[in-house]
């Protein structure tokens, strides 16, 4: 199965293309993020690589932010992840890669909880701060409001936001800072 949406961003300017390709071992999610960041033009390309029960596996990351070029590489294995090829241990026993500057990553703890509706789950993510492209842990609480919505918390409640999701649990409206502008979904092999 294939999704591929556009977001544009609320808050200042800013579109994300962004692609999720399931399949039988796994899931890959590569996308585009052009955004203004403080009215310097930013370019942020990634790569996520998911196994089938949605545990970050990979995370590659290319950004220029004006002349300040970026390449990350970041991997898991179980509790463990490094950061081109260094030991993170400030991220250690992380559920799943967060990239601050987008929307699509909420997805992958989404999928992997599965919760039902009215069930809320904490998880620790290896969060890719952005501009600064460093990473830290951060802590997120997700609670399944209904169908299509689930409440997003970090910062112990200070950062809060409803999301409205398809059916895949991919973010179609993250209020105040992302809002899709085209969706597909292709079922097709």
């Amino acid at each position: 199965m294939r999704h591929t949406v556009i977001w544009r961003r609320i808050d200042k300017p800013g579109h994300e293309y962004s692609r999720l390709v399931e399949s039988a071992t796994g899931a890959r999610m590569t996308g585009i993020a052009l955004v203004s960041q403080e009215n310097v033009p930013s370019y942020i390309g990634y790569e996520v690589e998911c196994d089938v029960m949605w545990h970050t596996l990979r995370c590659s990351v290319k950004a220029s932010v004006g002349e300040q070029h970026t390449d990350l590489d970041i991997r898991r294995q179980g509790k463990r992840w490094t950061i081109n090829g260094r030991e993170a241990p400030e991220v250690s026993g992380a559920d799943d890669v967060d990239l601050a500057f987008s929307p699509s990553t909420n997805l992958l703890p989404i999928r992997r909880l599965a919760l039902k509706v009215g069930d809320r789950a904490v998880v620790q993510a290896a969060w890719v701060r952005f501009p600064e492209f460093t990473l830290e842990l951060l802590e997120q609480t997700y609670t399944r409001l209904d169908d299509n919505t689930y409440r997003y918390e970090s910062g112990n409640g200070a950062f809060r936001r409803d999301l409205k999701v398809d059916e895949s649990g991919l973010v179609l409206d993250y209020p105040g800072l992302w809002s899709a502008e085209s969706h597909t979904v292709d079922k097709s092999k």
